[in-house]
This record gives structure tokens, sequence and C-alpha cells, in this order.
């Protein structure tokens, strides 16, 4: 959660314990600080470090942009104060947690301090009633896990949105030809979400490789040791791997260079020419993905996108793996093939799993950089952003892998509760045959990450 800043704003009624609303602040801020986002308070706006006041509204308003929060927790510490709560999420346009401490029991007298419970379902109302998107956490006591777990899923949340808000990509030379299934929209990405693109050609990336391998910089020579020490690569010719090093060196540079968060590359078939460089980029684009630079094949520029958001969602706790979803399991009707030519990670390599750097089966030629090798099983999440006539959704499932036969390249095989209801759903679209996966279960999370982009539906399945 490094860099996600939360603004914290926990909120009192005037009826209630402002004592107990106080006390209550202090013991939510104190848990919450330990749970890894840094939190902006308003302690400094009022004596309380409460919101309740109409008057503070500027002043918390004008700290929160200035803090630049990527998302906003409202804390009923009290019955809260609904109208402001709505007011400060409507002006500022961010992720809103909505929760409340469980109520204690009602004094020795009767009388109740705080009535939290009550205080949530007002503000729920509020805030539908000015249009605001917002994730909601069972009112619970703070110790709960349903209250850990949910805090813990907001952030992941906001750091999904944050990345989507911010995405630019690098796109390297036009979709091949045929590839239709891949065409988009790329004003309708920037006027609907503010996708950013930066296009460079393929002749810029070759003449870049070229320097490289003249001027062989330290950069050069540690993508080298980098792919010698993960792989076989006795069945290409070092001069092959040197180009491969030095594409890697170049794209992750005009990445950084351009400011880019992920890439779409044409990989085949320019660059496999004599004028190109006569290699595949299919391990280069995993080893970058590796390094939190997502690279989608054949120009996929919604791939892109697909991949950024699974792997925001995860937390970075594993490369994603981009790739086509291939064939059914001749066996289990519930397994589907997911791979691609040779682009998942090395770090993805199932245990024991020679990890041999080949030459692509496809081309006569067989030209070389295809990682072969299968991927470590587990529980995965699996989605796809597409679209088009203008409306975008996100298909989202999860699965776990299961065994299936050899095949090249590198794969997976997926195995799910209902692959025909996928089919269907893929084949009917908006979507293609490309997706990317990830070891981890993030599906609730890109669900609600959909509630905080306008124009786009989640698809669960």
């Amino acid at each position: 959660m490094e860099g996600i800043r939360i603004g914290y704003l926990p909120t009192r009624r005037d009826v209630f314990s402002a004592s107990e609303a106080r006390r209550y602040r202090g013991i939510i801020k104190e848990k919450i600080s330990a749970l890894g986002a840094k939190l902006i308070d308003i302690d400094d706006i009022n004596d309380e470090g409460l919101f309740f006041s109409e008057q503070d509204l500027p002043a918390v308003l004008e700290k929160m942009r200035r803090s630049h929060v990527d998302g906003l927790f409202f804390p009923h510490c009290n019955f809260g104060t609904e109208d402001l709560v709505a007011k400060t999420a409507k002006e500022l346009g961010k992720p809103v947690l909505l929760w409340g401490p469980r109520d204690d029991a009602p004094l020795a007298d009767g009388l109740r301090t705080r009535d939290t419970q009550c205080g949530l379902f007002a503000t729920g109302k509020v805030l539908r009633r000015f249009n605001i998107p917002f994730t909601y956490i069972e009112n619970s006591r703070i110790s709960d896990p349903v209250f850990l777990k949910g805090y813990q899923k907001f952030l992941c949340v906001c750091r999904t949105v944050r990345a989507f808000r911010r995405m630019r990509i690098l796109q390297i030379g036009p979709r091949p030809d045929g590839f239709w299934s891949v065409i988009c929209n790329e004003g309708e990405l920037l006027e609907r979400f503010g996708i950013q693109t930066f296009p460079v050609s393929l002749v810029d990336l070759v003449d870049r490789v070229k320097e490289l391998l003249r001027g062989k910089p330290q950069k050069f020579h540690d993508a080298m040791d980098r792919i010698a020490g993960q792989m076989d690569l006795s069945a290409c010719e070092t001069e092959d791997v040197e180009k491969l090093a030095a594409m890697y060196t170049a794209i992750r540079s005009l990445c950084e260079e351009h400011g880019c968060t992920c890439a779409a590359i044409q990989c085949w078939n320019a660059l496999q020419s004599e004028s190109g460089l006569g290699v595949m980029p299919c391990m280069v684009n995993g080893l970058l993905t590796e390094d939190g630079i997502p690279v989608a094949c054949e120009t996929d520029m919604h791939g892109a996108i697909t991949a950024v958001l699974l792997q925001e969602s995860a937390g970075c706790c594993s490369p994603v793996f981009f790739s086509d979803m291939t064939i059914r399991h001749p066996d289990n009707d519930n397994a589907e093939l997911l791979w691609h030519c040779g682009n998942f990670s090395p770090s993805l390599a199932a245990e024991g799993e020679e990890k041999r750097l080949g030459r692509h089966f496809i081309f006569p030629s067989h030209k070389c950089g295809t990682g072969e090798w299968k991927i470590r099983s587990g529980e995965v999440t699996v989605c796809r952003f597409d679209g088009d006539h203008g409306e975008y959704r996100l298909f989202i499932g999860e699965g776990r892998g299961t065994e299936g036969p050899r095949t090249k390249g590198t794969y997976f095989w997926l195995e799910v509760d209902n692959w025909p209801k996928w089919e269907r759903t893929l084949v009917e679209g908006p979507y293609i045959h490309h997706c990317a996966g990830i070891h981890a279960k993030t599906a609730d999370i890109l669900q609600e990450v959909c509630k905080y982009i306008p124009g786009l539906q989640a698809e669960r399945m």
C-alpha cells in the first residue's frame, strides 16, 4: 500500500455523546494506522478531529485536495452527519468507505450513546441521493475480521482506481494485419476514461535496440545477466539473446521516458524480418511484466488496460500473465488452456519446470525469443477489459489450476465451476480471446473498482 493516501474523516452528530465519538475516533485511527496507507486526518481543522460542522467543510475539502488523497474513509463514531459526508464525497470524487463500529449496549438508565448503525442507514441514503458510489463494511467491532478484511480490500480498490486513472500506454507499432479483434478507439479511451496513449513505431524501437547493441551500457549487461540467470539459453544463439536484452532495456527506457505504466506491442511479424531484429519479443514481455510494467501482445490496448487493473488489484503480489483462451481440456469439461507463445514471466514457472528460451514453433524460420514452461498451479483471477459501440465491461472470474497435456510456449490449465457459461459470455461479447490472469483472488476487488469508473460495468462469473 506504499503511496496510498486515505482521507480520515470520522464524523459525529451533536445529539449523541461527543466524548464517546472522540474515544472511538482514536481507537479506529490507531487500528488502521498499522494497515499500510498514510492517513490524512483533520486534527488541525478543529479541536476534536471530528467532522460535524458545516463551517469546517471548506478547510476539509482544501486539505484533502492538497494532500492528493486516493480515497475517503468516513467512520461514523456516533450517528454521524450524513449531509457533510455526501457533500465532501461529491466534491472530491474519490472512492468512499462507509462503516461504523458496532454499538455498545444501552447504559444502565436505558440511554444509548452513539446509534452508529442508524446513522449508517441515513448516510447510505444520502449518498445515493447525490449519485455517489461507495463501499460499505457491515456494522461490526473494529477487531472483527470482517472490518479488517473490508478495510484492506478498500485500500486495494483505491490503488487500482488510481492506477486506472493515471494509465498511459506505450503503443509500439500498429496492430498486426488480420487482428481485427484488437481494434480499439483511442480517442474514446481518452474521452471516457482519461487513458493516454504514447505511440512509437517499430522503427523507433529497432533503432534504439541497435544503438544499445553498439554501446552495450551497464543496463544492457544487467539484462543479459538476468536472462542468463533465469533460463536455459542453449537453444538460442548468443547474438539473438543480446538482441533480446537490448530490446528489454529499450522498451523499459521508453516507458520511463514517456511516463508509461504499461505497453502493447506488435510482436509479429515485422520484428522478425531481416530489416527488423529477427527475434520474438515474447520473453522480453514477460520480464517487463515481472517488473510491474505489463506488456500486451499483438498491440492489444484493451489487453494492457486489463493487465494493469489485475496487477494493481492484487497489489503486485505476483506477475500477471497475458494469455489466449485457447482450447478446452480434452477430458475436463470445465477446464480451458490459458496459453501464449512464450511471454509468461519466468518467476511463474512451476516448481521443477525447466525454463528454456526457445524458438517460435509457428514461424518457418523458428525465431528465438519464446519461453517454454508450464506456470505454477493455484487459485487465480482472470479478467478482460473490453468494449464496443461505446459500452465497456470488465469480465471477471476466478478459478484454479489443474493438470492437463503438455504444450509448446508458456501455459496454464484453468478449471472453473461452469466453463460453458464463461465461453458463452466471452463469445457473445464484447470480449475476445485475450485475457490476463494472476495468482490471487481479487474478483471482489475488481467488481468494487467498477463502481468508481463511470462507464465500466462489471460482469462477474
